[in-house]
């Protein structure tokens, strides 16, 4: 949520386009730097909470609803076309075990008395050891995990701060992050302030794991609108970005709090880099799963670019925070994509003309990163336009420490529907989860998810499974677009299994009305089960090509580890026809994993059918196929026809005509054509010109003379090239 004056906001709006069209930078194409900060200092203020959180007085919302407008980000345009990754049918439903779920802060909430007061929601929340935190907008409330029983809240967002000084204090200007450190079993909870003399980031710190406990709290300063804040928990730092205004978009701004001295309630600093504004919308990495980065791992923030991801890299030591360097970007080559909605609104709804954002200029929160041990992956998505509708890009990224590769990527759009505002995350055996909003012109807007086992081939997800539908549209005779702005998928710290996931929803068709659900689900192949055994898997696409004989074309295979396989995988092709040959660039993968460019050739004798085979991969005793199919062609043969104009000519003894030949090349025909002309009368002298040709034409020229008798003669023109001979008559009448 932002709260603008009227002439930020129309200073911001109409500059938009005009910064898109500047000069592309160094950094704005994706080439690596090192990036030095452009601001080191500390905490404006920081002090310890003067009362439990739970024992403060709960404090509705009051003021005149109002809509934040977005705050656009000049973003690249897209290919157009069909998307390059699109997954137009959902694989079989998805093996779940899911939990009833709760509502949330909303409107017409069961637990306590809540008034809407601005859209969108803004909403997002984290799951602790025994509580689950949501923050919506301006106010947060704390729920008990196992039952969703409201424990404290709905409290305004400021509440943690009472006491403080300042403006953190006084202003409650939303845009907020709850997250829950794992690795040290804190809250960190942390809301923009831009309504007061300057612009400032409160951040909070739980002392325990209790989120209704005692807080630590900061301050830190900006020197200009820092708008959309997120926050990621890593190692050695609090990471968050922000997108900078100052009557235009200045760029994105990467910074990192001392993370270690603020769980101590010590004062701290922070380290900043200003990015220019040819790049978009960034996120910080965040840490899931007990098992930290490598030693020495830097911190991750990414954006998207052209068909691309941009991934930068933060070095940081905070003895000697002037060291920090912030390299990158390193530019990963993605399928291509375009922007859902063009980054507006476009989404429709049930009963109502009225359109959504999309919110597609950028990355949806989180970038969510784990260490499996064998990889580390980082997992984020955004809204795309896809199947003719809005679908989810969402990708997993391998690597990230190294030379970051894209290891799966889709975008899900397997009907009429419009998917966006998803947020995506791994559990602790690979399995992928993503929540999202779903609507249509004849659907209201729900809360839905789909996922994919770390079995299944790799960038497929299942047929979504639906956390609420909608009971209404948002209207509002002046308009009312803004939904969500960004959503929060978490997963459970004590079993690393279990999803969390917070979004928004309508109970009836109106305006400031909104609603919030929070659901729990886990995949049924983690928890308790044993992990699964080391295996891989071998997929190809597409599923047929078609090629004509004596053609080429290729497939794609990728093999995917599933349980930690890492032993060497070669690929084979088998149950091809005789007459065909694949190779495959790399045939073999060293750690059981990869992507493989499977190049097939036909000879053009190979009879028109359409073939099935098998790419197999083998490692030691193990073996796993996919099937493919080819359809061929007849080949295509090239010819040529000719024909003469006029049909036919009419002279006297002794003068001269001409004819001309059109020759008319066919499937691809080329070279030399000779001619030559039988019947013509006695005493008379033929030729052509040019002969031989090369081009499309010739001309007959016929001299006849004095004593040419006179007759009706009829002359057969002969074209002769590349083996193959062609012939067209024409009529002569000498008077």
């Amino acid at each position: 949520m932002r709260h603008y004056t009227a002439a930020f906001l129309l200073a911001s709006l109409t500059t938009a386009g005009v910064v898109a069209l500047a000069s592309r930078s160094t950094e704005a194409q994706g080439q690596s730097s090192s990036l030095t900060p452009d601001f080191i200092g500390g905490d404006i203020r920081h002090a310890k909470s003067q009362r439990r959180l739970g024992d403060i007085p709960k404090r509705g919302q009051v003021g005149p609803k109002r809509e934040n407008h977005v705050h656009p980000i000049p973003m690249p345009a897209g290919p157009g076309g069909q998307d390059a990754a699109l997954q137009s049918v959902a694989t079989a439903g998805l093996a779940i075990a899911q939990g009833p779920g709760f509502d949330g802060i909303g409107e017409q909430w069961d637990q306590a008395a809540y008034n809407v007061q601005y859209s969108p929601s803004d909403i997002n929340g984290a799951a602790g050891v025994t509580q689950y935190v949501q923050w919506v907008n301006t106010s947060f409330a704390v729920f008990r995990k196992s039952d969703g029983l409201l424990l404290a809240g709905p409290t305004l967002g400021n509440t943690l701060w009472d006491g403080f000084g300042g403006s953190c204090e006084t202003s409650n200007d939303g845009d907020p992050i709850v997250q829950f450190d794992k690795a040290a079993s804190r809250w960190v909870m942390t809301q923009f302030q831009v309504s007061g003399p300057y612009y400032s980031q409160c951040v909070a710190v739980s002392e325990t794991e209790d989120a209704t406990g005692n807080y630590f709290l900061y301050e830190f300063s900006y020197p200009n609108f820092p708008d959309y804040p997120k926050l990621g928990v890593w190692p050695n730092a609090y990471l968050i970005t922000f997108n900078m205004f100052g009557g235009n978009f200045l760029g994105p701004r990467a910074c990192a709090y001392d993370r270690v001295r603020m769980l101590q309630g010590l004062s701290a600093s922070q380290v900043c880099f200003q990015l220019s504004n040819q790049n978009g919308s960034m996120l910080p990495g965040d840490l899931d799963g007990s098992t930290p980065p490598p030693a020495g791992s830097p911190g991750f923030f990414m954006a998207f670019a052209t068909n691309a991801l941009r991934l930068w890299k933060l070095n940081l030591d905070w003895a000697t925070p002037a060291s920090a360097t912030l390299t990158g970007p390193a530019s990963i080559t993605v399928p291509a994509f375009s922007p859902a909605c063009g980054g507006g609104a476009c989404i429709p709804q049930a009963g109502t003309s009225q359109r959504l954002d999309s919110l597609a200029d950028r990355l949806m929160y989180r970038l969510a990163y784990r260490n499996f041990g064998t990889h580390q992956s980082l997992v984020v998505n955004h809204a795309v336009t896809a199947n003719g509708v809005t679908g989810l890009r969402w990708y997993e990224i391998r690597n990230p420490q190294g030379t970051p590769e894209v290891y799966q990527a889709s975008s899900y759009a397997p009907d009429g529907m419009y998917r966006w505002m998803g947020s995506a995350a791994m559990d602790k055996f690979g399995n992928l989860a993503i929540g999202y909003s779903v609507s249509s012109a004849s659907t209201y807007p729900a809360i839905r998810l789909a996922g994919r086992e770390a079995t299944a081939p790799v960038g497929t997800l299942t047929l979504e499974t639906t956390i609420i539908e909608g009971g209404g549209s948002q209207t509002y005779p002046g308009g009312l677009s803004r939904w969500g702005d960004y959503t929060a998928i978490s997963v459970d710290p004590v079993d690393d299994c279990t999803f969390w996931y917070t979004n928004q929803y309508l109970k009836t068709t109106g305006a400031w009305n909104w609603s919030t659900r929070v659901a729990w689900f886990k995949f049924d192949n983690c928890g308790d089960v044993p992990p699964p055994t080391p295996d891989f898997s071998v997929a190809g696409t597409p599923a047929s090509r078609t090629v004509t004989a004596g053609g080429a074309t290729f497939y794609t295979v990728t093999s995917s580890e599933v349980g930690g396989f890492s032993s060497p995988v070669t690929l084979s092709a088998e149950g091809l026809p005789a007459g065909a040959t694949m190779t495959f660039d790399p045939a073999d993968f060293t750690s059981g994993s990869g992507t493989s460019s499977a190049s097939l050739t036909t000879e053009a004798t190979l009879a028109p059918s359409t073939y099935n085979f098998t790419v197999k991969g083998t490692s030691g005793a193990l073996t796993h196929s996919t099937p493919l199919s080819l359809v061929v062609n007849a080949p295509v043969i090239a010819d040529f026809t000719i024909a003469v104009t006029p049909s036919t000519r009419n002279i006297k003894a002794a003068q001269a005509t001409s004819y001309t030949v059109t020759i008319t090349r066919i499937n691809g025909f080329t070279g030399p054509i000779d001619f030559s002309v039988t019947g013509a009368p006695p005493n008379t002298t033929a030729g052509f010109s040019p002969d031989p040709t090369t081009g499309n034409s010739s001309t007959l020229s016929i001299d006849t003379a004095p004593n040419t008798p006179k007759a009706t003669y009829t002359l057969t023109i002969q074209a002769v090239g590349g083996g193959i001979t062609r012939t067209a008559t024409a009529s002569l009448q000498v008077r």
